[in-house]
């Protein structure tokens, strides 16, 4: 288990978020967003995802949303890539930063429904990108299962079938000599329980006891925030979140559905267990509201309405 006091959150808002949103935001929205977000004292923010637009039409503007970022010294701006070709588009932009890693789906209905491919397409696809990546220079340091604990298209994810798709990645990394650091868990469909969660990363761990853990929490069934709790009481000390809870998988989630955990909800948690963040929440609350003009509807966000505990303790202290 990670004892550490500092807990590590992944900004992926603006990816997840906008990719779910409608294709009319427009592009100066986008990086206005992500510029106020590197402001918070985050220090990894996903910004798009080189997909087809025809698939995902919010998309279209991946590479001039890149372009118009503003670079922030120690702030990583990073983008999704599922094959070669957006691993390429990533690449040209110049200005991301890149790390290699393995990802396979723990659902082979989703994986048809998201990426159109069976589970050995797609192992196969993985060495051909683990080739790509090495002839790019580009180191490979994670793994990463998504669907991992339940799927809207096939059900429970038995750990059993979780596991065995772990141990593929590693006998994926192991044909190419490579030494992962760490392992991500994606509950794309919001499956997951805090028992869950807690069964996972215990049975994970005793395979695996060396290995990092990060957890990527949906909340269409307002479990998220529980779900973190539970991952920080077994020591996992890396999350994704979205500001304002945005997000939500465009080829899993119901209509209506919330997004993903929500940054400044997390923060909170954190803050209020003792653990470290290194984020300005009353900035990133700010920010959150930010998010909520932009798409033009209520978001999930909860702090962003009742704001920080700090905020309101300051206020007694001043009356």
């Amino acid at each position: 288990m990670d004892n550490s006091n500092f807990v590590t959150i992944n900004e992926e808002g603006p990816r997840e978020g906008f990719q779910i949103e409608s294709a009319s935001i427009p592009t100066s929205d986008k990086i206005a967003l992500i510029d106020a977000l590197s402001l918070t004292g985050l220090r990894e923010i996903q910004t798009v995802s080189f997909v087809s637009p025809k698939r995902v039409p919010s998309m279209a503007d991946a590479e001039d949303v890149v372009a118009g970022l503003t670079p922030r010294e120690g702030v990583a701006f990073t983008g999704l890539y599922l094959n070669e070709q957006g691993l390429r588009r990533a690449i040209a932009t110049g200005r991301l930063h890149i790390e290699g890693g393995i990802s396979l789906c723990a659902s082979p209905a989703f994986l048809q429904r998201n990426q159109n491919a069976t589970p050995e397409q797609q192992r196969s696809s993985r060495r051909q990108m683990i080739s790509a990546f090495q002839e790019a220079g580009i180191d490979i340091t994670y793994g990463s299962v998504s669907a991992a604990f339940g799927c809207n298209f096939q059900g429970d994810i038995p750990l059993d079938h979780l596991l065995s798709t772990v141990a593929d990645i590693f006998a994926i990394a192991e044909e190419f000599g490579l030494h992962l650091k760490s392992l991500g868990f994606s509950d794309t469909m919001a499956w997951a329980t805090p028992l869950q969660i807690k069964r996972t990363i215990g049975a994970v761990r005793e395979c695996y006891p060396d290995i990092e853990i990060s957890l990527h929490l949906h909340d269409t069934r307002g479990m998220a925030i529980a779900n973190a709790y539970a991952g920080l009481e077994m020591g996992v000390r890396t999350f994704d979140a979205s500001v304002g809870g945005l997000g939500g998988c465009p080829f899993a989630a119901h209509k209506g559905a919330a997004g993903n955990l929500c940054t400044e909800d997390f923060v909170l948690l954190c803050e209020e267990m003792g653990f470290e963040t290194g984020i300005d929440l009353e900035r990133l609350i700010e920010t959150a509201r930010m998010a909520e003009r932009i798409v033009g509807h209520p978001l999930p966000g909860a702090v962003m309405r009742g704001g920080s505990l700090a905020s309101l303790r300051k206020a007694k202290l001043a009356a």
